[in-house]
């Protein structure tokens, strides 16, 4: 394996507006309350450091190792940190002030910036308003630098898609190995927090496309339970399991951020269930929040890569050493819920996706799934996977139908009232645990993702939170363990994460392998 020697060891030099440094800050590994404490003491201004962000965007992401992570960039990102700066010097402050923020582009921005789903049928499409997430992240001080890459549609398009891919951006490559895959949908705003790129960056899920590129680039994601963050002005999958959420390169970063993305959405009627649910998460950094916890290892998310068994053995003893009791759990679900659960993917992703071509006004050149699938089919471009998945989506019918109906119920069912809930009652657990999915795989245009295994599908099908933390390393790819529970347990999810993350501490930088 060779290391590519050209990079710097994570400084940036920073420039006057006349070309001359006036400062270093060492940007990888930088965190919310460092960042903060600098502003505090005046060591640079959030000018300084958004240009920082900016060099170093251009040195790593479009150069050098040309991750290829980043979308589009915010032409205004350094006048809005003039604002702040002026802001900061009012002490009118927000949570995030001055915190630079990378979205995933299926996230709305009202600004200068696009927003694609990574697909060239919505090049030129510019959303009409900011989704929740962008005005929660606006209104709390922090800068959002640009949009990132994403499999194309959010990864709902073709069975033999490559995780990171998209009509607009190309390939997102791993900044642990450039061969390898980011996993997706989420891969831009991955491997961009891994490589320092911003400060946090924002996924969206259905089922695994926040957790699995969390842990495959080595950084902390949260997928929240489904209302705690609102999904208004996001490209949607599912009304059922769809959710943005942070990833960060730690804990308390993405915590910091979960904290001001929550609220009641006026346009999210799923949100008027988290009225009375929030807490300050932030209380929840704990680094004793292991003890006295009962927790269960979910064994059938076990014995895909023996490696990966090895680190989680390491995991449960750092657990029990902290004072969590462990059990095994065999299995969460009395019946397979897979068919049911993609048939709910495939109707509300025809539902969701019209109404968000709605949405766009009258002027939008695409206005239904159907003529997304023949704008693809005409375009050469589109055609380097297929769109299977589209097509299916296209053939259901309603969200009256009875098929759908029935569908929904049964997956709610049993993996919730007969699932999750059932085996935590029964028991008597905090939480549980797997590994968040095997290392990275190398990145094949032709055959598409190589999974050998992961535990999303629990949580993601129930719409119930989970976090990824890593825990540790296989060839020097990073692999995480996940920690999922009920729904609106993020406060005793987050104890355990941050606790786990604080004993272990196992998120190394990336070092950009060539092979």
């Amino acid at each position: 394996m060779v290391g590519m020697g050209f990079l710097p060891a994570g400084v940036s030099v920073l420039h006057g507006g006349t070309g001359q440094e006036i400062l270093e800050v060492e940007l990888v590994e930088l965190t919310i309350d460092k960042l903060q404490e600098g502003y505090k003491e005046g060591n640079f201004s959030i000018v300084d450091i958004v240009q920082a962000y900016l060099d170093r965007i251009e040195k790593i992401d479009k150069s050098g190792p040309s991750l290829n992570s980043i979308i589009e960039l915010n032409p205004d990102a350094l006048e809005i940190a003039k604002g702040l700066d002026k802001s900061y010097a009012k002490k009118n402050l927000g949570a995030m002030h001055g915190v630079p923020v990378l979205l995933k582009d299926n996230i709305d921005t009202h600004d200068k910036m696009q927003c694609t789903a990574g697909s060239k049928a919505l090049l030129g499409s510019m959303p009409l308003e900011d989704s929740w997430v962008a005005q929660k992240l606006r209104a709390a001080g922090a800068i959002i630098l640009g949009k990132t890459n994403l499999s194309d549609w959010a990864n709902f398009r073709s069975d033999l898609s490559s995780s990171g891919w998209s009509g607009v951006g190309g390939q997102t490559k791993n900044p642990y190995r450039l061969d390898r895959n980011p996993c997706g949908s989420s891969a831009g705003s991955g491997a961009a927090v891994s490589a320092s790129l911003c400060m946090v960056a924002i996924g969206a899920e259905a089922n695994g496309s926040s957790v699995c590129p969390s842990q495959a680039n080595g950084v902390v994601g949260i997928k929240p339970t489904v209302g705690l963050v609102g999904r208004s002005g996001i490209v949607p999958i599912s009304v059922t399991q769809d959710t943005a959420g942070p990833m960060a390169r730690t804990v308390a970063d993405a915590v910091h951020c979960l904290s001001v993305l929550t609220g009641v959405d006026p346009k999210d009627e799923k949100t008027n269930d988290s009225a009375d649910k929030v807490v300050d998460y932030v209380q929840s950094l704990n680094k004793d929040g292991l003890k006295g916890k009962k927790i269960a290892r979910y064994m059938k998310s076990s014995n895909f890569h023996p490696d990966v068994d090895v680190l989680m053995e390491k995991a449960i003893a750092t657990m029990k050493k902290e004072g969590a009791e462990i059990v095994e759990l065999e299995k969460i679900n009395l019946q397979s819920i897979s068919k049911e659960s993609f048939d709910v993917l495939l109707f509300e992703f025809k539902d969701g996706l019209n109404k968000y071509f709605s949405s766009l006004g009258p002027n939008a050149k695409i206005k239904s799934l159907k003529e997304l699938i023949a704008f693809n089919a005409k375009d050469e471009t589109e055609s380097m996977f297929d769109q299977k998945t589209l097509k299916l989506a296209e053939a259901k019918g309603s969200l009256e139908s009875e098929e759908y109906q029935e569908a929904l119920r049964q997956m709610l069912l049993h993996s919730r009232g007969l699932g999750i809930d059932r085996v935590m009652e029964d028991l008597g657990l905090d939480a549980i645990i797997a590994p968040t999915g095997s290392p990275a795989w190398k990145t094949d245009l032709t055959n598409g993702d190589h999974y050998l295994g992961g535990s999303s599908s629990p949580a993601a099908r129930a719409g119930y939170p989970n976090i990824t933390v890593p825990m540790g390393f296989v060839d020097e790819l990073p692999v995480g363990i996940s920690i999922f529970g009920q729904a609106w347990t993020e406060a005793k999810l987050i104890e355990i994460a941050y606790a786990f993350e604080q004993a272990s501490m196992a998120r190394q930088a990336p070092n950009y392998l060539e092979h």
